[in-house]
């Protein structure tokens, strides 16, 4: 009987090895699980016998555990189904769960974009109808938290639908976190509470002034060299500038969206007064206060 080792997300992989042990006919709840101290050859040892039906099983969960060679030797031989759930495990462990057995990883999504998918697709397979702009709220005030967003899901399947964003922001209840980006993209777009909004949102979020403006002149660094890709001339495409910028496309993407608000002018002005608020915050003027009035000046 094989053993079969669940990595990745934890709430991903607890719902992979609950749907690959019930295809083979296996109760999550039926079978014995073991954690933390418990996980142990002489605790697991006497599990590890098949039943009068065939077949029996363990779960056995390695969080906070470092299972020594003979342990995973016993797992590997058992004569019947180990599941072992492994967040994180070392290249040696995944060779030998591939080797000895399967492995099934469950990576989780991290960037917003890449949530929200997940969202809209959990959504479909469960009938919700959920628009993409819920979805796209979901992922932004959960962020990479899956378990919190499936709990919401299943608040939500008691409504009628459509499931607008308005509707779900109303039952969540959740401000999204500030948005660095989308913070500068108020700002040059000319709208100063919003931007401001974005930045208080961050700062309330534990995130330290210093690394904000290190964001921005980063973020106004790529602006820049947006800016001047765009005076070249001809049609500039996300996947150009991501080449040229040396960057990955969603930050290529936000930078040019901002660069074609600007001139040549303009962004040497923005330059200068973000040099001028560096400058500040080394002296000793108050973080946030500085911050803030860098926002308003990207404004106008």
């Amino acid at each position: 009987m094989p053993l079969i080792a669940f990595s990745g997300n934890r709430f991903l992989a607890e719902e992979t090895l609950r749907d690959t042990l019930a295809a083979r006919g296996l109760s999550v709840r039926d079978l014995p699980r073991l954690a933390g101290e418990e996980v142990s050859a002489e605790s697991i040892g006497p599990l590890l016998t098949p039943s009068l039906f065939g077949d029996g099983g363990v779960i056995v969960d390695f969080a906070g555990v470092k299972p020594d060679k003979a342990l995973l030797e016993l797992l590997a031989a058992a004569p019947v189904t180990v599941a072992v759930l492994d967040e994180t495990p070392p290249a040696t462990r995944i060779k030998l769960y591939e080797t000895r057995g399967e492995h099934q990883p469950s990576p989780a999504p991290q960037k917003t974009g890449d949530v929200a998918g997940w969202v809209a697709q959990r959504a479909r397979k469960t009938g919700l109808k959920l628009d993409r702009d819920a979805a796209l709220y979901l992922a932004e005030v959960f962020g990479p938290d899956l378990t919190g967003i499936a709990g919401e899901l299943n608040k939500l399947a008691l409504l009628d639908p459509p499931l607008t964003a308005e509707l779900v922001r109303r039952v969540v209840g959740r401000e999204p976190p500030g948005d660095s980006f989308a913070m500068l993209g108020a700002a040059t777009g000319g709208h100063p509470g919003e931007a401001v909004t974005q930045l208080r949102r961050l700062l309330e979020s534990g995130e330290d002034p210093f690394k904000l403006l290190g964001a921005v002149v980063w973020q106004y660094s790529l602006v820049a060299r947006c800016v001047a890709l765009l005076q070249e001339g001809g049609r500039v495409t996300e996947a150009a500038a991501a080449q040229r910028l040396g960057v990955k496309p969603y930050p290529a993407r936000k930078a040019l969206e901002v660069a074609r608000r600007l001139s040549e002018g303009k962004i040497r002005a923005h330059l200068a007064r973000i040099l001028d608020a560096d400058l500040a915050m080394k002296r000793g003027l108050d973080p946030a206060a500085t911050l803030e009035r860098l926002i308003v000046q990207l404004s106008v």
